[in-house]
């Protein structure tokens, strides 16, 4: 009988300790849920102040506080925060893992589409949109998304109208009221832009000091000051016409002859890398071009960061074209020490035209709509405040390209590089590369690389590595790299963006 007893005391002794054990861990698991949810509480909080910074640090504690079934919210905190600091690979790698988790979720594919975008990703970027808007049609996140998609395919019109549908779902969302700003200005409606900008900016946090909200204060006047002028003014009928122009080389860069303001016919490198005429400061003053407000610009070199002009151009005579009330940066303050003058130049696609660039004729012909002609190859184009086409690097990286007339290697990002996972002892050779914004000190030249685009191969080929990342800080997603001279000379190349294309065609030899 006292062996028995003793057996249920210790049966009882046993379940109690069981019991008590089982306490503990919810216990310690509901002290962990309200950490996490302060953590969440905190890190909005931040993130509306626009304290991205600080919220992405609070939103990274409630993650790696929350339990499997409450992680949704700050895991959707952190993306937005990330794309917000240009972390791309946090963004993209905490994208992925969200949409994992909840792959029917609209909100979750849209989120991940905005991380795919920003890794330059824009064909799987559109596609994530798409099934986005299919699952949930009136969800203003992909919307956006879509209208961005269309806007990069030049399809403007249905752009503005994906973009304005989101925007009546979603009327506080400021980045749907930039991306309408943006479409208004690549319509050149500029009033309407500033309006845009304007709500951006009044929607913006009062502590948000970010590089993007100062470029749109910037444009906001900018614009602004064309008061009732016509941007890009053509004579009638110049729309319909298409223009051709000698061209020559120099030291691999593409010269033409244009005049400013009815002064005397000048060389301009033609440079579709640049989002707009450029002139340096003495040829803006003795040309009569003064500076309206300051912006900020991105390119190549260790300043980074750069605050040039903004001016208007009376006149633009590129051949036996006219163009009025041309807007222009004026490269005012100049970078000191420079290797070589800093140059005017110009690109057709800034000022609205697609443009075919024969290296063999040595000819320019440029247009609202270019006539249709077979090539060789034909490249997917994106024209996201730049054109840009899809590669391949080393087999495995996507990553999108800017087509540069104005450059003259094949270079790709540092970013791009490091993701090959080569070893480290791998052939590095030291390079002086200097840019738009200085020179880039942190540039090599990598050996064996292996590039395609579309059915183009280069392999075993030495690129050029170079620091992107403050233009893609600004731009708003990862510039994967450049193609230039070298990729570009040996055709005659096509910049169609009424189509979205680029064509290449094989220049004969001999």
């Amino acid at each position: 009988m006292q062996i028995g007893t003793r057996r249920v005391a210790c049966a009882l002794l046993v379940g109690l300790t069981g019991a008590a054990a089982t306490l503990g861990v919810r216990a310690a698991a509901s002290q962990q849920s309200e950490i996490a949810e302060i953590q969440l509480q905190l890190a909005n909080e931040l993130f509306t102040e626009g304290r991205y910074p600080e919220a992405l640090d609070a939103y990274q504690r409630a993650v790696n506080s929350a339990s499997p079934d409450d992680i949704r919210r700050p895991r959707a905190g952190l993306i937005m925060s990330a794309l917000r600091l240009a972390e791309f690979d946090l963004a993209r790698t905490q994208a992925e893992a969200h949409v994992k988790a909840s792959p029917r979720d609209a909100e979750a594919v849209a989120l991940y589409a905005d991380a795919l975008w920003s890794s330059g990703l824009f064909e799987e970027a559109e596609v994530r949109y798409d099934e986005a808007v299919k699952i949930d049609p009136d969800l203003a996140r992909g919307r956006h998304g879509v209208a961005r998609a269309l806007a990069a395919r030049s399809k403007l019109p249905e752009a503005m109208e994906e973009a304005q549908a989101a925007l009546r779902l979603a009327p506080r969302d400021l980045e749907i009221h930039h991306t309408i700003g943006t479409i208004f200005e690549r319509m050149h409606n500029f009033e309407e832009a500033a309006a845009s900008y304007s709500n951006y900016v009044n929607l913006l946090p009062n502590k948000d000091r970010s590089e993007k909200a100062d470029w749109s204060r910037s444009e906001i006047k900018f614009l602004r000051s064309f008061g009732q002028r016509v941007p890009y003014e053509l004579d009638p009928g110049a729309a319909d016409q298409t223009y051709t122009i000698d061209f020559r080389l120099v030291n691999e860069k593409v010269i033409v002859r244009a005049k400013v303001n009815e002064g005397s016919f000048q060389d301009f490198v033609v440079d579709t890398g640049a989002e707009n005429t450029i002139l340096s400061g003495p040829t803006a003053q003795r040309l009569g071009v003064t500076a309206i407000t300051y912006t900020l610009s991105a390119g190549v070199g260790d300043v980074g960061l750069r605050g040039l002009q903004l001016a208007r151009i009376n006149t633009l005579e590129l051949g036996p074209l006219k163009l009025h009330n041309v807007p222009c940066m004026i490269k005012d303050p100049p970078l000191r020490n420079l290797p070589v003058k800093e140059s005017e130049s110009l690109s057709p696609l800034a000022l609205g035209f697609s443009m075919i660039i024969d290296y063999k004729t040595q000819k320019i012909t440029f247009g609202k709509k270019l006539a249709p002609e077979p090539y060789d190859f034909k490249l997917p184009l994106r024209m996201h405040r730049l054109a840009m086409v899809r590669g391949l690097v080393d087999g495995t990286q996507p990553a999108n390209f800017v087509v540069d007339t104005g450059g003259e290697v094949i270079s790709i990002s540092q970013a791009v590089a490091s993701s090959l996972n080569r070893p480290a002892s791998s052939r590095r050779i030291a390079l002086q590369v200097f840019g738009s914004s200085g020179w880039d000190k942190d540039a090599f030249l990598m050996p064996g690389v292996s590039l395609a685009f579309d059915t183009i191969e280069y392999n075993n080929f030495p690129v050029v590595v170079l620091n992107l990342n403050t233009p893609s800080a600004l731009l708003g997603f990862r510039l994967g790299g450049i193609v230039g001279h070298k990729f570009l000379s040996r055709y005659r190349v096509a910049i169609d963006l009424e189509n979205s294309v680029l064509g290449l065609k094989q220049i004969a030899k001999g």
